[in-house]
């Protein structure tokens, strides 16, 4: 029953929706209804609450409320404001860059790797620069994996090599070759300042200076990382939140596969 009742519930609101002028809703469609939050640096008081309203206003909310207050200390105040947006986006004019690809299982990824390769595939990861978080490294390449999907330790035609954190590019760069790399994976997650893209960047161009960087498969990640931003950058792949060892591993050697890519393995050094 409860699914009929969606369905015309569906039908009703669908009337109304234009896909070119698309804005959130809290009760029904295009009533603009949104929850946010900020910090303000300012002591906790009437003034401070007009404050936020005001700047609530200049983000394009109609009649905002400031729902909840509390000051953090005596000069910081946080607040949570409930409004109806005024902005809309053509949702039929957007275009996202995504990995147009259907993930292969672990087994599927090895049995591949053995008709199409015919070898090892190695794959070096680490967390470059200053960065120490190595949680969304680990989860990719750890033999455990994260959620049910095994890291790219565990596959048997992969040899994963994770070099860990704060490891500087120019090291990582002498690493891969050392090892004969066909893919490298970089995590990023400290993100001030864009820090984060110059890392990525200078990464870049440690391997075209090296000559180096057409022979391997170079992929990012991280929770600010998106696909297009990976490629702006001058990589091939970007993997952000919700992605997988097995993910990352379907890339890799399909991408091998469709672009002739041979790694390291001819590079003296």
């Amino acid at each position: 029953m409860s699914s009929g009742l969606y369905s015309t519930e569906r039908k009703d609101y669908d009337k109304t929706l234009d896909l070119t002028k698309v804005k959130p809703y809290g009760d029904t469609i295009n009533d603009g209804k949104v929850q946010l939050s900020f910090t303000l640096p300012v002591p906790d008081g009437e003034k401070a609450v007009e404050a936020a309203k005001q700047l609530a206003k200049k983000m394009g909310l109609e009649n905002p409320m400031v729902v909840y207050h509390t000051p953090l200390d005596k000069d910081f105040t946080f607040f949570i404001i409930y409004g109806s947006l005024i902005h809309t986006v053509d949702y039929t004019s957007i275009h996202v860059e995504t990995i147009d690809i259907k993930t292969m299982t672990m087994e599927e990824v090895n049995e591949y790797i053995k008709e199409h390769i015919k070898r090892k595939i190695v794959v070096v990861g680490a967390t470059t620069g200053t960065d120490a978080h190595t949680v969304g490294l680990d989860a990719i390449m750890n033999m455990k994996g994260y959620a049910g999907h095994y890291g790219l330790e565990r596959y048997e035609m992969i040899e994963a090599h994770n070099l860990g954190s704060q490891v500087p590019n120019e090291e990582f760069v002498k690493k891969a070759i050392e090892l004969k790399a066909d893919a490298l994976l970089i995590s990023q997650t400290v993100t001030q300042k864009d820090i984060h893209i110059k890392n990525l960047t200078h990464l870049v161009e440690l391997l075209e200076a090296e000559g180096i960087r057409d022979k391997v498969l170079l992929i990012c990640g991280g929770p600010r990382i998106t696909h297009e931003l990976a490629k702006e950058l001058g990589y091939d792949a970007g993997f952000g939140p919700g992605k997988y060892a097995d993910d990352v591993a379907t890339f890799i050697v399909t991408e091998m596969v469709k672009r002739g890519i041979k790694g390291l393995r001819d590079i003296q050094k």
